[in-house]
């Protein structure tokens, strides 16, 4: 397990080019080590949250920036076991969301912003809300505040990991958790106290595509793509065969091979389920 700064670097990368950089100040911050050592964890303990812990995650979230102060997001918060399954069952039917204590599900929402406008303009259309940029920066709200709630998490010494598969039955998740229009699930998130006994907790910090991939200086470049993404298959089979899984395709193709079917386990519907909830993405 990674102990020092350098060792977290390391290992987020693997790849001494985008490893070794001056820290711009030491000691480094808490928070910043917290964010270096994330990990997807999905294998739970059943041990309960300390009270005030799902409070605390939303101070959290809602302390993210968000656009014009507009705030279009909201989560629900679920934590009753037969509730639980009936999401996990919707949402690739992974245990790991079963496990879990508590599962919140970050919903965009540009309903609050309609019912305002019905208060406080009872005369005028909310014409603004039509627009695709109300849709992007809500979808936005819901991602820096849900990244805000997951490194909160983290630094209380639990573990968290994403769900996007709850999109591959996004109009079924609306209607069990009772959307309204102008909301809907866009992703959830599993959070509990990792069992340590399995490896599916994460136990070693997952590498990432090298810096000079995804930094650019001034303007865009693809110069050394091909390079670098034989680095990173080089690294994260690597990080596989630590992890008892060597024998794994390379990323590059992995990720291809991904992205050519247009079926994605449900989430090729996304639009239409986004236009059933009354979004007019114009």
């Amino acid at each position: 397990m990674p102990e020092s700064l350098s060792d977290l670097i390391e290992a987020r990368y693997r790849d001494p080019q985008s490893s070794t950089f001056p820290l711009p100040r030491d000691p480094f911050p808490d928070a910043l080590t917290t964010i270096l050592a994330h990990k997807s964890c999905r294998a739970f303990l059943p041990t309960p949250l300390p009270t005030g812990t799902l409070e605390a995650l939303i101070t959290a979230a809602q302390s993210a920036s968000t656009s014009s102060l507009f705030q279009t997001w909201d989560a629900i918060a679920i934590q009753e076991p037969e509730h639980k399954s009936a999401i996990a069952t919707l949402a690739g039917d992974q245990e790991f969301i079963r496990q879990a204590p508590l599962f919140l599900v970050f919903c965009p929402n540009l309903r609050r912003l309609t019912n305002l406008v019905k208060q406080y303009k009872p005369e005028e259309d909310a014409k603004a809300l039509e627009g695709m940029d109300m849709f992007v920066m809500s979808t936005i709200d819901a991602a820096l505040a849900a990244q805000n709630a997951a490194i909160a998490a983290e630094a209380l010494g639990l573990g968290v990991c994403y769900a996007g598969a709850l999109r591959n039955n996004a109009d079924q998740v609306c209607k069990l958790l009772n959307l309204p229009p102008l909301t809907w699930g866009v992703f959830g998130m599993a959070i509990g106290y990792p069992d340590l006994e399995d490896r599916r907790s994460g136990r070693q910090v997952k590498p990432r595509l090298p810096m000079p991939e995804v930094l650019h200086m001034e303007r865009w470049s693809e110069t050394g793509q091909e390079g670098n993404v034989a680095d990173y298959d080089r690294a994260l089979g690597e990080f596989y065969v630590d992890e008892g899984k060597a024998g794994r395709i390379g990323w590059g193709e992995f990720v291809a091979g991904k992205v050519v079917p247009w079926e994605q386990d449900g989430r090729e519907r996304i639009r239409g389920v986004i236009e059933g909830q009354g979004f007019k993405l114009k």
